[in-house]
């Protein structure tokens, strides 16, 4: 029996989020929002700005490789994986500037991320470790859009 990397299953599941039996996925994306809030006290909104970048490259870089390690053993696209909301969620906190932001990113991106419209159910459906992160990206460009446009309108 082949035994999976513990890195590739630690990174697939968000530090273990994927883990969490009722919704795996808000789970994940929860995390990495508590993630960024904590960076969000800690750095100047450039500083933020650029690590949040950096997170969601960097995690979309080792997302698609631990998740392509673990779909032997795991299959297509298991619900344990999590590792692409986290990536998803942090795309719109990009341009959010505080807790209440955040928030509202992180309900925006489950919407998109669970009614998949749009574009996000055709990249459900392709086949491969790429296209598990892809979808969630295409769900955060969306909330992202949509945050933008509610922070026009109400104004910061």
């Amino acid at each position: 029996m082949k035994r999976n990397s513990i890195l590739a299953v630690v990174l697939a599941t968000g530090f273990g989020a994927g883990f969490w039996p009722w919704g795996p996925g808000t789970a994940g994306a929860v995390l990495a929002t508590a993630i960024w809030l904590a960076l969000s006290y800690l750095l100047s909104p450039t500083s933020l700005f650029f690590t949040t970048l950096t997170l969601i490259v960097v995690f979309t870089a080792l997302g698609t490789w631990a998740t392509h390690k673990l779909m032997p053993t795991w299959g297509e696209d298991p619900s344990r994986v999590v590792v692409d909301e986290m990536v998803g969620v942090w795309t719109p906190l990009l341009i959010a500037t505080g807790w209440k932001e955040a928030l509202l990113a992180l309900v925006l991106f489950r919407f998109f991320d669970i009614v998949k419209p749009l574009g996000i159910r055709a990249l459900d459906r392709r086949h491969g470790a790429f296209w598990v992160m892809a979808d969630d990206l295409l769900a955060g460009v969306y909330s992202a859009i949509v945050l933008y446009l509610l922070i026009y309108i109400w104004g910061r």
